[in-house]
């Protein structure tokens, strides 16, 4: 295991008797050996919004951070995603969204091969300036369908 998935579990062990925490970046990075920069970059990537994590982080005496989580349901996560697609969407960007979605039980595996089909490349053979808005599209429509 890499030293950012041993903190994310850490983390996230905390989270099993709270539903809000406060660390303090540099204990944290003292206690698993590393920058205060990699405790940054751990909680930015892996403690989102979008993971349904509220993060509130206070500069000076050791960078208090404060992560709660969110209750999000399945509908109201996805409501979020669409609304927050813009009018295109690369393939790599649609190809990770559709990863977290497996990742966070939100689809099902034969769900998410069948997002990736209909907004890949390979099915889209349009124009470029075409294509990222059409894809945008797509996924949109097919993740309000997925909503309960």
């Amino acid at each position: 295991m890499r030293v950012s998935d041993i903190i994310e579990e850490f983390i996230k062990e905390l989270f099993e008797e709270e539903e809000e925490i406060e660390i303090q970046r540099n204990d944290l990075a003292q206690k698993f050996n590393c920058v205060p920069s990699q405790i940054n970059y751990v909680i930015s990537t892996r403690f989102k919004p979008s993971q349904g994590y509220y993060v509130e982080s206070r500069r000076g005496g050791g960078g208090h951070i404060l992560i709660r989580k969110v209750s999000n349901t399945k509908s109201d996560y996805l409501m979020h995603i669409i609304n927050n697609i813009g009018n295109t969407i690369s393939n790599s960007e649609a190809e990770i969204l559709i990863s977290d979605f497996l990742t966070y039980d939100l689809v099902n595996t034969k769900e998410a091969k069948l997002l990736k089909v209909a907004t890949s490349d390979n099915v889209l053979d349009l124009p470029k300036q075409y294509r990222d808005f059409i894809r945008a599209n797509i996924l949109k429509n097919m993740l309000l369908n997925l909503t309960d």
